[in-house]
């Protein structure tokens, strides 16, 4: 039998090895493996990142959703006929909660504008960006979310128009014949909706190019590495210029609509909080965009967008009861069938190139 071993010192002398019949072991934790520390981590999560990535795509599905009923709600029962004081209201939320998430919750890293220039290429997209929203606000007040969202799908059929006319970019054949059912479904929808409203209808033309030029334009002015912004930090620019934007059109078109809203909350309180969720609700659709890119990919979030389409419009159906026809469920269903086929065209037009 081996003895155990110890050290023993002796005062002004060398350690002197001492031999005992006490079988000491000394228990050394083992050194955990990455593989083993990621399992710990995941052990203490309260949530699975499945169960995160699912929570994420189901709030952004409700954000988008949410504040598309909101905006109807406001608009169009509501009787708060002011789409572009909303849409102010919208970016001056977003620059609000921008802030916040960046600057105190750190949620990415804080950029800065490094020139002139590249502050004049943001204000341009925010210029873009406010022609959007502002149509697509208008369209809500005269056309219901269901035609307005089968309007929206044809985003990809305006964004192969300006890539060819601003950047001489052309696409293969096959992704020009996928945006012919796009274009069909749209005609067939618009000839047999019961509540077309051609006002409305354009505006929502202008919202979908608006879109769609924004998307060009900017993949056409911050290409460089340094003037390149991650999303976050662009809508914290891009939502106050917006807002700034705003304030005259909203004060010369919409007349006095400050004082207006006042008296509407004085009237009714709810007022307040349909006003401000409807704000907040309007950051998280640009928050949760950004959380679903990060925990999946690009590609999933065009797929969601795809179906988020269909779903926002059977919803609003359920919810505000407007009346459909079959020729323009099968338009929409054409439609969205186009956008599937287009992405999916695209996406093998990459590879051929690559």
């Amino acid at each position: 039998m081996v003895e155990a071993q110890s050290w023993t010192t002796r005062r002004a002398s060398n350690p002197r090895l001492e031999t005992t019949t006490d079988h000491q072991v000394l228990d050394i934790p083992v050194t955990p493996t990455a593989e083993i520390k990621h399992q710990q981590q995941q052990g203490s999560s309260l949530i699975s990142p499945n169960m995160l990535t699912a929570l994420i795509i189901a709030s952004w599905y409700l954000s988008n959703i949410g504040v598309l009923l909101l905006n109807k709600y406001l608009l169009s029962f509501y009787g708060y006929r002011y789409p572009i004081f909303l849409t102010m209201l919208h970016m001056i939320s977003c620059a609000f909660y921008s802030f916040v998430a960046i600057k105190w919750l750190e949620i990415v890293p804080f950029q800065q504008i490094h020139s002139r220039k590249q502050f004049f290429k943001i204000l341009a997209l925010s210029a873009i960006f406010c022609f959007s929203v502002v149509c697509g606000n208008t369209s809500l007040r005269y056309l219901p979310v269901s035609f307005n969202q089968a309007i929206g799908a044809t985003t990809p059929f305006f964004t192969a128009i300006f890539a060819f006319v601003i950047t001489c970019k052309k696409e293969s054949a096959e992704v020009y014949l996928a945006l012919v059912p796009v274009v069909l479904g749209i005609v067939l929808a618009s000839n047999s909706e019961p509540l077309f409203h051609l006002f409305g209808f354009l505006m929502a033309l202008g919202s979908t190019a608006g879109r769609a030029l924004k998307s060009v334009v900017q993949g056409l002015l911050l290409t460089s590495e340094a003037e390149r912004l991650h999303s976050m930090n662009l809508l914290l620019y891009m939502t106050p210029m917006a807002a700034v934007i705003l304030l005259p059109f909203t004060l010369y078109i919409e007349g006095n609509v400050t004082a207006v809203t006042v008296e509407k909350v004085k009237v009714d309180g709810f007022m307040v909080f349909l006003l401000i969720a409807n704000a907040t609700v309007a950051y998280l659709v640009n928050l949760t965009n950004f959380l679903v890119t990060k925990h999946t990919s690009a590609l999933t979030l065009q797929v969601l967008g795809n179906a988020k389409a269909a779903v926002a419009a059977v919803v609003s159906v359920l919810i505000f009861r407007n009346p459909v026809t079959m020729m323009g469920m099968t338009g929409f269903a054409v439609t969205i069938m186009g956008v599937v086929l287009y992405s999916e065209a695209k996406k093998r037009s990459k590879v051929t190139a690559h």
